[in-house]
This record gives C-alpha cells, structure tokens and sequence, in this order.
C-alpha cells in the first residue's frame, strides 16, 4: 500500500492554511487532584496560575474511570476520517506520554487529548481521550503552558465537517507574561514541519521549543525508516525543538506518538517533508530570545 500525501476533504479548503496568533506565554506546573473530572482539574490548574487557555503534557498520570475513542474510516462520507465507537476499560489506565490542547467550545471549558497508555489488564493502547467521563485517579504534577493573550476556541470548520480548535487572540488573562510564543492551528493536507518551519520565520523564531501538540497526520514516516502506512492517525508531540540551521533559518525537530485506525501504535522523530497534516494540529510554540 502507498501511503498517499494528500487526502480529500469533504468541504472547500479554507484560509489561512497556518492560523497563528501571536502571544505571550509561561511554562507552568498543574496539579490534578483525584476524584474529579480530568477537564474540571486541568481547568482548576491553568486558573491557579491565572490563565484560560493553553496547552498540557503528559508523562504518567493514572486515570480512572476512563474514556477513549480510536481513529476510525468514515463510513457515510461526511468526514474523511471518523472515530471509532467509544471505549471504556475497566480499573485504573495509567498514561505513558500524551499531550493536550485546553480551550473552550460552546462557552464552556474543553479539551482535544491524545495519548499512549497502558490499561489496569495490560494492554497497550492510545487514541483521543474524552474529557466527559475521564477523571483524575491520583494526584499528578503534569507540565504545561499558558497564554496571556490568547485562547483555543472550537468553531464549525467547513472544510473537514468537524468543530476544531483554533487559536483567536483574546482579552488579557492578567497573568504575569512570559516568552514571546505563537498559537497554531495546521490546517489539512499541508507537510508537518514544513509548516511549523515557516510559521516560526514569518514570526521571526528562530529558537523555540514546541509545547503540547495535538493533531493528525496522514499515516507517519520515521527518521529510523519505519513508516505507519494506514492514513487515519491520532498523534501527539513528545518533544519538539526548532534550531537555526546553517542557513539561518528555523528547523524543527519532532518526536511524536500515534495510533492509527488499526490500533498500530508507534513512536519516534519524523522526517521533514514526508508528513502531511490529516485533519488539523494544534501546537504552541515558545520563542527563546537569541
């Protein structure tokens, strides 16, 4: 099977293709306290902190009860990819890495989680976590970053038929400012970092970390030649680094985690060129000042 580069979208493609809202932004600790809802104790620990919106990401956390759906084939044609039907293992689920985009839709707090996890009988798995029926299992300090002047808000998008996440600049969180950083959404069809690449010039990053990370990617090609050939992926950033290259340009390094539509799982850096967006990818990026 060849992995295509390009698949079609059910609705017109929309402008712009990179949406990016420039902000300022804070490496943050949240604590997510047991026994509540999992959106209610990441929403309580970007509030601590004094923000609305930003992005988390996860090393071990234990998560029970928990809900999750797969990426899965479309089968009426409204979407190019769907999701499977809902999944809910018994006993504690232990995440292994994930990351997570925090906003708000319909007026009230959300999420978009992917992940890589481990369930209580042992088996391996990942896919989109669903923010109304997971809840904290023990108390965890995960990772995160906050923007002062910005907020991911879920709107209709016309060109893949589903309400997505995007960046909108928004009133002042009154949190303490940090680092220069940017607000993506990656619109479909568009190669990964090629795109990350030309957002951090047109903003004039030309150091960064790439901070949470949620999207999909048409199937994924490996830097260590293993490629993932089946196009409907749910993925996540482990860790992303942009450098100057020799040309003085930006370069961007990911390490990502999927699943795909099989539930194949795997892991590693991606090579450049070879790894288009399926969907949509939702990421900050915090400029380091040269």
């Amino acid at each position: 099977m060849t992995r295509p580069t390009t698949i079609k979208q059910p609705g017109p493609p929309q402008q712009p293709r990179i949406v990016a809202v420039q902000t300022r932004g804070r490496a943050i600790t949240i604590d997510l306290e047991p026994g509540i809802l999992l959106l209610e104790a990441v929403r309580r620990g970007f509030a601590a902190h004094g923000f609305l919106s930003g992005v988390v990401e996860f090393g071990s956390v234990a998560l029970s009860p928990f809900a999750y759906v797969m990426p899965a084939l479309s089968k009426d044609g409204v979407n190019a990819a769907f999701y499977s039907d809902t999944y809910r293992p018994a006993g504690v689920t232990r995440l292994e890495a994930g990351a997570m985009t925090f906003g708000r839709r319909d007026g009230a707090p959300f999420f978009h989680c992917h992940a890589l996890w481990r369930e209580a009988d042992g088996k391996v798995s990942g896919g989109h976590i669903l923010p109304e029926e997971t809840v904290v299992a023990e108390k965890m300090t995960v990772t995160a970053f906050g923007f002062h002047d910005a907020i991911f808000e879920a709107v209709p998008d016309p060109e893949t038929n589903f309400k997505i996440f995007g960046p909108v600049a928004a009133p002042s969180s009154g949190a303490r400012s940090g680092t220069r950083a940017l607000a993506l959404r990656l619109r479909p069809n568009q190669d990964f970092i090629g795109a990350l690449e030309a957002a951090a010039a047109a903003h004039g990053i030309k150091r960064g970390k790439i901070r949470g990370g949620v999207g999909s990617t048409i199937g994924a090609q490996f830097t260590d030649g293993t490629s993932i050939e089946n196009f409907a992926t749910e993925v996540f950033i482990r860790h992303g680094d942009i450098e100057a290259g020799s040309d003085g340009k930006p370069h961007v390094t990911l390490d990502v985690g999927l699943v795909d539509y099989t539930g194949a799982m795997a892991s590693g850096r991606l090579v450049k060129g070879a790894n288009s967006v399926l969907m949509t990818f939702e990421i900050a990026i915090e400029g380091i000042e040269i």
